[in-house]
């Protein structure tokens, strides 16, 4: 399939989806909004993918939403772009392969949210992060309010969208919102290396526990474990767990099927 706004490729199991308007800085408009819940579709519906590298073509991941865009709405036209935008970003979060995010220059706005919307942020040095909507006017609304706090905690997620602020990789990294920083060179043989890791491991258990961990975010501690404790069922009756206990106890790696 080819995509307008995106470049799509698979190769070692990885599915490699780059958002492909660089002299926008990667804006993201409603084209590029369809075309990502698109590659997500086939991501989702394809058993060679077993996880994705998300990144931005150029010197930026995704410097925003497309303003010159977002300016001719109306209030109604804005709510419906807002709307299918938090609804691809909740899409990216669900689906049950692991993302990661290679930040390679400005994430900011909607593309600090696309980022965040994935399971794992690995960030260029010269990467920066930022929800700057209030300069414009308006909030977060790609879920930038919610995932922002949850991340960062309460008190600097509400800095960071009242104030406007950028931050740079290093502070991203001292504040949690990205899991590591690298040179530029070595973002996507990073985030490979990680990928490689998550594919050498049970891809029912990998599935699970994303599912668990999202879901289980948004309860109490011990309504949490008790879906903890249900969803424990499905890895373990799967082949796979016979094979890596099997394995574990004959001291070789595990060759897991997924089922």
């Amino acid at each position: 399939m080819m995509f307008e706004t995106l470049k799509y490729e698979i190769k070692d199991g990885i599915a490699y989806i780059t958002v492909n308007r660089p002299k926008a800085l990667n804006a993201i408009s409603t084209a590029v909004l369809k075309d990502l819940k698109a590659a997500f579709d086939m991501v989702k519906d394809d058993d060679q993918v077993r996880v994705v590298i998300l990144t931005g073509e150029g010197k930026a991941f995704v410097a925003g939403a497309d303003i010159a865009q977002m300016s001719a709405l109306t209030g109604v036209e804005g709510h419906d772009m807002i709307k299918y935008g938090a609804d691809v970003m909740n899409y990216i979060e669900s689906i049950d392969k692991p993302v990661i995010a290679a930040v390679n220059g400005f994430a900011l706005g909607g593309g600090c949210e696309l980022a965040m919307a994935c399971d794992f942020r690995i960030a260029s040095e010269k990467a920066q992060f930022g929800q700057p909507e209030v300069n414009l006017g308006i909030i977060p609304g790609f879920g930038g309010t919610q995932r922002l706090p949850r991340l960062v905690g309460q008190g600097m997620g509400k800095y960071l969208i009242m104030t406007g602020e950028y931050i740079k990789a290093d502070e991203a990294l001292r504040l949690g919102l990205v899991e590591k920083v690298v040179s530029p060179e070595e973002l996507i043989p990073t985030c490979e290396k990680l990928a490689k890791t998550i594919m050498s491991k049970a891809p029912i258990a990998i599935s699970t526990a994303k599912r668990v961990i999202n879901k289980g975010l948004m309860l109490d501690v011990p309504a949490g474990v008790a879906l903890e404790s249900e969803a424990f069922t499905v890895p373990f009756c799967s082949e796979d767990r016979i094979e890596g206990m099997k394995a574990f106890l004959e001291k070789r790696e595990a060759q897991f099927k997924n089922r």
